[in-house]
């Protein structure tokens, strides 16, 4: 099939250099290819959903020199898909009632896991009111190969639990919502950051029970600032600029040479792209170590 890779950003601020790293090594993968690269803001959660952010973003990625394929898709705008596929697994989901201050209490939430403990798998209790829909699962394991992470294998129902595709606050949940997108939009590489590895599971769960076809998952390194935590809006992180582009080449385990203006560079890294460059987690933590 002809490659279809995708950038999904939050529109919650600008692009920061970890946003750019996921961004650059989208883009590389489908440009070395010869796909094509489609750009998605995943703005359906509103309340977090910063003014003016979506336009700075396409902006960012302009002064990058990564322009995307056909129109920007926006889900905000797709819930009747999101709908339509919440019906579709009618026979494998219930009504919950559980309280985020309950979960939180649950004897199974250690360490912050949170594994949903299937208060609510065989019905609500009585003068409770449902809050959310959940997906039920099984303890049958998912397994990919990640094109850089290797091999993974994951037991939703063990790790996660069943897992939530409506919110009580009425919005679609993000698990959903990506994997309606993705199958909609024909992706067939999904490129991101290594903080939504966990997801992936959850994500080929569902792509099952919908009867959508896996896509291929490369999950990059994340970047984090001095105190080893993830460069993100809450942390701080900086607007990542056109200056950045070979830090982020760097970061993704290219040798760059010199002498050469940004889109210069990103015209080089699309002919020398090599995934097998890009150490793997377990390569970073011991070398942390």
């Amino acid at each position: 099939m002809p490659y279809v890779g995708r950038f999904a950003p939050s529109p919650t601020g600008p692009l920061h250099f970890g946003s750019l790293v996921a961004a650059l090594a989208s883009w590389l993968d489908a440009k070395h290819a010869g796909g094509t690269w489609l750009l998605r803001m995943e703005d359906l959660d509103q309340p977090r959903v910063v003014a003016g952010a979506a336009d700075t973003i396409l902006r960012q990625l302009e002064s990058f020199g990564l322009h995307w394929d056909g129109a920007v898709e926006f889900q905000s705008r797709r819930g009747a898909l999101y709908r339509d596929a919440l019906q579709r697994l009618a026979a494998s989901t219930y009504p919950c009632a559980c309280t985020r201050k309950e979960l939180e209490d649950s004897a199974l939430a250690i360490d912050g896991s949170r594994i949903y403990p299937g208060t609510c798998r065989n019905g609500l209790a009585p003068g409770k009111s449902a809050r959310a829909v959940r997906l039920r699962t099984n303890a049958e394991p998912v397994r990919f190969t990640d094109r850089v992470q290797g091999g993974i294998v994951q037991s939703v129902e063990a790790d996660v639990g069943d897992f939530v595709l409506l919110r009580a606050d009425g919005l679609f949940a993000y698990q959903l919502a990506v994997v309606v997108d993705d199958a909609a939009q024909g992706v067939t590489d999904v490129v991101r950051g290594a903080d939504l590895l966990d997801s992936t599971a959850r994500q080929i769960f569902l792509q099952r029970r919908l009867g959508y076809a896996t896509p291929r998952y490369l999950h990059t390194p994340v970047a984090t600032n001095s105190a080893g935590e993830k460069l993100s809006k809450q942390t701080h992180a900086a607007d990542a600029g056109p200056q950045d582009i070979a830090a982020a080449l760097r970061f993704l385990g290219m040798q760059v040479p010199v002498g050469l203006d940004e889109k210069e560079l990103c015209a080089w890294a699309a002919a020398h792209w090599n995934p097998a460059a890009i150490p793997p987690l377990r390569a970073r933590a011991a070398a942390a170590h």
